[in-house]
């Protein structure tokens, strides 16, 4: 789905956003790119996507250059930004204008996905709702695009509680084997159970890129005693409930992803657990 090979972007002569950047990820998963804010996650989706230009290196988005915006490659990607445009349309307008871009759009899911997140009046106006509000709309409208590629940046922020668990259960019953997700966040508990493979970026790098299945398979996650002592213990958070570790998988046996304890994790103890991989 998207292959980016030795990437540098930078928006100033001075300074490089990204530096030499690789990145390989396939059709039929949910890929959550993680990253302290600054570390050049939104940038990255721009140039998978063609809004932005590399210095150097290239970059294939369902077997195209993105730079070259081709109206093939276009109308099999939505990109749902951070900051929302600003549009003086009303929701049924929108559609209108835009679903046509889609050859796979569906109004009847686009209509579901609404009534999922409680909204039931298609003619409000964009630009009078609220950002939740809105937000709900384009994740909605991103959804019933079915396009193959799907980049959504920051998708839960001006979410509640209650819509981030239906964004969630929408996006997961969305993707199927040929779709392909990437989820760019910082708010790592809004993608518990939702995501099946990892990316971490760090000093504006990927340190770290591995599905779901392959960590669970080498790394341990537990609540430990205090007064528990393990040789095989990598990185470890005291809690009210005890540590919170990751440890090496000596037995084989699998436990629950801790996606932030995970990301704490890399950014602490990148080499040891790095080497692992």
């Amino acid at each position: 789905m998207v292959n980016v090979q030795n990437v540098t972007f930078s928006y100033t002569k001075r300074t490089e956003l990204l530096t030499n950047l690789s990145l390989k990820l396939e059709a039929g998963r949910i890929h959550g790119l993680l990253g302290k804010n600054g570390e050049g996650k939104s940038t990255l989706l721009k140039l998978i996507s063609g809004l932005d230009f590399p210095k150097a290196g290239s970059i294939n988005t369902l077997g195209f250059d993105p730079a070259k915006r081709s109206p093939e490659m276009l109308r099999d990607i939505f990109f749902l930004p951070e900051e929302l445009p600003q549009l003086s349309l009303s929701i049924e307008n929108y559609e209108k204008v835009y679903a046509p871009f889609y050859p796979n759009f569906s109004t009847e899911q686009f209509n579901a996905y609404l009534k999922e997140f409680d909204i039931e009046n298609k003619k409000s106006m964009l630009n009078k709702l609220s950002h939740g509000q809105k937000k709900k709309v384009f994740v909605a409208f991103g959804l019933a695009t079915n396009t193959k590629l799907l980049l959504m940046d920051e998708p839960t922020n001006g979410l509640d509680i209650p819509s981030k668990g239906q964004f969630r259960r929408m996006v997961a019953s969305a993707i199927d084997e040929s779709r392909c997700l990437i989820i760019s966040t910082h708010q790592v508990h809004d993608l518990d159970s939702l995501i099946d493979s990892i990316t971490v970026m760090e000093k504006h790098e990927i340190v770290f890129n591995q599905p779901i299945e392959e960590i669970t398979k080498k790394l341990f996650f537990r609540v430990a005693d205090r007064n528990e002592k393990t040789e095989d213990v990598i990185y470890s958070e005291d809690t009210l409930r005890g540590l919170y570790q990751v440890c090496v998988n000596t037995t084989g046996e699998e436990s629950k992803l801790d996606i932030e304890l995970l990301f704490n994790a890399i950014l602490t103890e990148k080499n040891k657990i790095v080497k692992l991989f």
